[in-house]
């Protein structure tokens, strides 16, 4: 085994060496950080409450949740599971599942992680589809496996967080009792695979996407470097698998007291109640956790006045969504919204002042949404739009600046294929002939003069009407700017290329018709608006409707799928 390692400030190319390495173990970064800032708070998480009504918190310094991880690193190899195993963890947001993430990447398994929101159906369809060999899990979880045993014939060992019933296998309370080992992460190559995580499936089935620990150490650099994110700061994320880049980074990690997959119902007093208890110096969310906590410091004049750096991702996030967060900030604090995709990320990344000062006006214009530039490392081209596969880069063909096309990306973060669902890398994946791979990201959209890419909405949302090409964003941007309208969606009925265009719009609560003729009344508002841009002269019938369909892991993106078929009904469109 060698000893030798990139520094942490260099990036891990796919060129290097593939000597194995603990430190190419996504795993020893936590281990990094735990020798480095033994003491300070590595992870907090909401436990109820003092006789007093104060909130109370289960906490670990980072050598104590390095210590852990290590026991359970351990504990697991020594119950029989072979390294390199596929192991589904079905656990909830909790010290525990940051503790068996970093314990199942030291011990050099491949974690199988689902995002719960996504439904029972969906959870069983995508475990069974991913084939593991061991289960981390719940109760629960360990019971419906049981249930249906035939479509888990695989899976081999059982360790259970929490009470073992009838089903055999260990604890999580046994695997903590195996001794510390100095040699508790394995070395790995930087190219081994480390997890398969799911994409949420909000324009098809979910996904199951190969990651590798150089994806994982990646990612954890670009982010922090870009971001100038520094060791001792303090985060609240809204997101889970943001822990696994804060304890990397030596940021401490406050759990928030909230349900994650449902970010949109985030109740803000309790956020702001934890963010105040540690003095948070960053806070990430969705665009719909941000919009909910943002309307109620709006109304009640709440501030959160240590937080310098607020990051929102998932779906393109509302200007005025960035007017709230940054009137609730440090006055010197920025709101940023990275840009990529469960296949990659982060692509690229704009800034809240960019957004208000220079990109907005033009976006209510329907000119799409800027996300910003690249990051280091990322390279991209815009190509004709194509819906089959693209074995090779010859096969492409860029479109001319400006021209709206489909987005391809490149670079060290980009995930080299899916494991379920194989039949996707066909229609995802672009050989390069110069070396490595291109990613399809499915998104449309342009580049400007300063090489930033505006998107324009999906490939497969896109409208093929008698008059042409439409593309949901720029559309949907203009009927977005009543001042009674939250959000809109377009979506097209009928056959392909002779397409109907519809709008559903959601209103503001606060300004929803409570009667048939003001909604006739705000609907014709709507129609008149469209007829007076090129963009949307085409678009006839307008809908309201009072909650739009989002996804499921960060209640944001507009899930049209399911508003074509309510359109088309309302309609009595076949």
């Amino acid at each position: 085994m060698t000893t030798t390692s990139p520094e942490h400030g260099d990036s891990l190319s796919g060129a290097e060496s593939e000597r194995t390495d603990v430190q190419h173990n996504v795993g020893w970064l936590l281990k990094r950080t735990a020798q480095t800032r033994p003491d300070q708070l590595g992870i907090a998480f909401p436990k109820g409450r003092s006789p007093e009504g104060k909130r109370q918190y289960q906490m670990l310094s980072f050598k104590e949740l390095d210590e852990d991880s290590d026991r359970i690193a351990s504990g697991l190899l020594e119950s029989g599971i072979p390294t390199g195993s596929r192991v589904a963890l079905l656990v909830p947001q909790s010290i525990e599942f940051v503790s068996l993430v970093f314990a199942l990447f030291k011990a050099g398994m491949v974690q199988i992680l689902i995002d719960p929101g996504m439904g029972r159906r969906n959870m069983v369809n995508c475990l069974s589809a991913a084939k593991p060999e061991a289960m981390v899990a719940i109760p629960a979880a360990h019971m419906v496996c049981r249930l249906l045993r035939r479509r888990f014939s695989h899976v081999k060992h059982l360790i259970t967080v929490g009470r073992r019933w009838g089903w055999g296998g260990s604890t999580l309370d046994q695997l903590r009792g195996t001794p510390l080992k100095p040699d508790s992460v394995r070395a790995v190559k930087p190219s081994e695979s480390a997890a398969v995580i799911f994409t949420t499936g909000s324009t098809g089935p979910p996904k199951g996407v190969l990651y590798s620990h150089r994806n994982f150490q990646n990612q954890a650099h670009e982010i922090q470097r870009f971001y100038g994110i520094e060791p001792g700061e303090i985060d609240l994320p809204g997101f889970p698998l943001f822990a696994l880049f804060n304890s990397a980074m030596g940021v401490s990690t406050i759990i928030p007291d909230m349900d994650p997959t449902q970010p949109a119902k985030i109740d803000p007093v309790k956020f702001l109640e934890t963010a105040r208890d540690f003095q948070v110096t960053q806070a990430f969310g969705s665009p719909a956790l941000w919009n909910t906590v943002g309307r109620y410091c709006e109304k009640h004049k709440e501030q959160i006045p240590t937080l310098r750096r607020a990051l929102s991702a998932g779906a393109p996030v509302p200007p005025h969504v960035m007017r709230r967060v940054r009137g609730l900030m440090h006055p010197e604090g920025e709101m940023y919204t990275p840009y990529g995709a469960t296949e990659a990320l982060p692509v690229a990344s704009n800034s809240a002042t960019e957004v208000l000062e220079e990109t907005e006006s033009a976006s209510r214009q329907g000119a799409g949404t800027c996300v910003g530039r690249r990051f280091d490392g990322i390279e991209w081209q815009v190509i004709e739009i194509d819906d089959g596969p693209l074995a090779r880069l010859e096969e492409t063909q860029p479109v001319s600046p400006g021209a709206i096309g489909e987005l391809i990306v490149k670079g060290p973060v980009v995930t080299s294929q899916y494991v379920t669902r194989t039949d996707a890398n066909a229609l995802h994946k672009i050989v390069d002939p110069a070396g490595g791979f291109w990613h399809r990201m499915g998104d449309l959209g342009y580049l400007d003069e300063h090489d930033r890419f505006w998107f324009c909405g999906r490939k497969s949302h896109r409208l093929e009407t008698s008059g042409g090409t439409m593309f949901t964003l720029p559309c949907e941007a203009i009927l977005n700017t009543h001042p009674a309208i939250y959000r809109s969606a377009l979506v097209g009925l009928g056959e392909s290329s002779h397409q109907v265009p519809v709008f559903v719009a959601e209103p503001w609560p606060e300004h929803w018709p409570k009667n048939p003729e003001r909604r006739q009344r705000l609907v014709k508002e709507l129609q008149s608006l469209a007829r007076k841009h090129d963009l949307t002269r085409s678009v006839e019938h307008v809908l309201l409707k009072q909650h739009l369909p989002v996804d499921i892991r960060h209640n944001s993106k507009i899930f049209r799928e399911k508003l074509a078929p309510w359109a088309a009904k309302k309609l009595g469109v076949s």
